[in-house]
């Protein structure tokens, strides 16, 4: 399967994403400011409802913010993403604590701006959460942020997570419920079986685990100084039985 996220432009909207200031991500002071910070909001999701701090995963973690953060929290962090591309700059931003990435002004101008990585080291690797390896083991806590409806073969993915989390343990989901045949084919898609995204999550996930919370989580990306795309997410936050 071809992987989307590999261009050096959608490298440097996320790690702006992710990383950016406040100010670099959104100049306008009357913008939607409550859209900032979603990486590290989705962590704060995983992290207000844990009650075991031994290890987490972050499938789906893009270029890593959030794995970040909650390496703060966790002794052992794992980030796993589908883009190889993703997945060096976390490295990279790991191992060399800061990095220069140029973002789009308008037309063909742009602007160079240095980020920095968070302090902590997490560990960060490439797979396909459809077909994770065998011997991933199980975590305390899950994060997977916008990732569902990205997805080939969703069910595949949601199939695996009671073997991936512990009794007792967190899962937490977000998604913008946009759902795409260019990403998941129409007869995969879970709202296809159910009337909702939510509802299909419940009729896949119980019983091995209970919803306790929703939430609605606002995130905004820059594509350019004057263009943004401001979406809500639909989080849920599940227990494992």
């Amino acid at each position: 399967m071809s992987n989307t996220y590999e261009s050096d432009k959608l490298l440097a909207e996320y790690l702006l994403f992710h990383y950016g200031t406040d100010d670099d991500l959104l100049p306008w002071q009357d913008g939607p400011r409550d859209a900032l910070a979603f990486p590290q909001r989705c962590a704060h999701k995983v992290i207000d409802h844990a009650n075991l701090f031994g290890s987490v995963l972050d499938l789906g973690c893009a270029v890593g913010r959030s794995t970040f953060c909650l390496a703060e929290h966790f002794e052992h962090a794992l980030g796993i993403d589908f883009s190889e591309a993703f997945v060096n700059a976390a490295n990279a931003l790991r191992d060399e604590g800061e990095c220069t990435i140029s973002i789009s002004e308008e037309a063909d101008r742009t602007r160079d701006v240095n980020i920095s990585a968070p302090t902590g080291s997490p560990a960060f690797e490439h797979g396909d959460a459809c077909a994770l390896r065998d011997d991933l083991g199980s975590y305390d806590a899950l994060l997977m942020a916008n990732l569902i409806c990205r997805l080939h073969t969703p069910e595949d993915c949601i199939d695996r997570l009671p073997q991936l989390v512990n009794s007792g343990g967190i899962l937490v989901i977000t998604t913008p419920n946009t759902w795409l045949e260019e990403f998941t084919p129409r007869e995969k898609w879970i709202p296809q079986k159910s009337k909702s995204t939510l509802e299909g999550l419940q009729t896949l996930l119980t019983p091995a685990f209970e919803l306790i919370e929703t939430d609605n989580l606002p995130f905004l990306i820059r594509e350019h100084a004057r263009k943004f795309q401001w979406t809500v997410a639909e989080a849920s936050v599940w227990r494992r039985n």
